[in-house]
């Protein structure tokens, strides 16, 4: 099997996926999220332990949308998109008659904190790739780390640009970006970086060995043999996760679906990108 041989091939595939996902970005944007874009905030209290599935199903008949989470046996943390006075008042209503459920407090999140979110969000992607370069850096050389970070980033630009897609140009709000996205996007960070580093340590053992392989042989023979590995580690984590998406809330499907695309693309990334970037590096700069 000679996937270094066929690497321009997978290049050609991952910027074929990747496209349509950064001209989506560019001239649509994304469908923010509640956390991101502001709205109202309502701590619903109840006379006897409700669940957050029953009063999101519930809210899901007025078709607002709305997130719930549970805060306590007898509370629920109501956010939602900007409601009217009509809109907030049947909410309530309804809410006391189904569930017995009163306001013990509401606030309204303002584009100032929703701003401070999204700065903080991507604070924390930098963050996380700065470290990841020092450390890759350090464990092997600074080629391995840029290669690595760019098989991060081809994760990062399929899982937003396939969420750009979803939610401005189909409208779903499965397509949302909110904090369990950005939850997801970091787990998907590590998870790429950790399969490509399993890959890379392969390589520099071969290396090590001082085998007659070129480099180029050397790559391919060590991805082959971490492929078994990988592709068997990432689907036992792809089972679970369409599990869960195929029976959780609406509210945590967006999260489970973020999980699924970056497991499945950091698996590619880490072994169609990550590698054969490191042979043409190899091949421009020999040293």
């Amino acid at each position: 099997m000679d996937i270094v041989g066929r690497r321009n091939w997978y290049f050609l595939l991952s910027l074929a996926i990747i496209l349509p996902g950064i001209i989506s970005m560019l001239f649509f944007g994304f469908r923010l999220g509640i956390d991101f874009a502001g709205g109202d905030q309502f701590n619903i209290a109840f006379k006897q332990p409700t669940s957050a599935a029953a009063v999101q199903k519930e809210m899901d008949t007025f078709n607002v949308e709305a997130t719930v989470q549970q805060a306590g046996p007898n509370n629920v943390l109501i956010t939602t998109k900007p409601l009217g006075i009509n809109e907030e008042t049947a909410v309530r209503d309804d809410l006391n008659k189904k569930f017995g459920g009163t306001v013990a407090s509401s606030a309204f999140v303002g584009p100032t904190i929703a701003k401070e979110l999204v700065l903080g969000a991507g604070a924390l992607i930098a963050i996380a790739s700065i470290l990841i370069v020092a450390y890759l850096s350090f464990r092997f050389n600074y080629k391995f780390a840029v290669c690595a970070i760019l098989a991060l980033l081809h994760d990062v630009f399929v899982l937003t640009g396939v969420y750009s897609i979803l939610g401005k140009i189909f409208n779903l709000q499965l397509g949302e970006i909110n904090t369990l996205f950005v939850t997801a996007a970091l787990t998907v960070i590590g998870f790429s970086v950790h399969d490509t580093i399993v890959i890379f340590d392969r390589i520099r053992e071969n290396l090590r060995q001082a085998s007659r392989l070129t480099f180029e042989q050397n790559v391919n023979l060590s991805i082959i043999q971490s492929l078994a590995r990988s592709i068997n580690t990432s689907m036992t984590v792809v089972f679970v996760l369409v599990a869960l998406f195929l029976i959780s809330p609406q509210n945590i499907k967006g999260f489970t679906l973020a999980l699924l695309i970056g497991i499945v693309s950091g698996t590619y990334s880490s072994i169609f990108n990550a590698s054969p970037l490191l042979v043409v590096w190899r091949r421009l700069d020999p040293r």
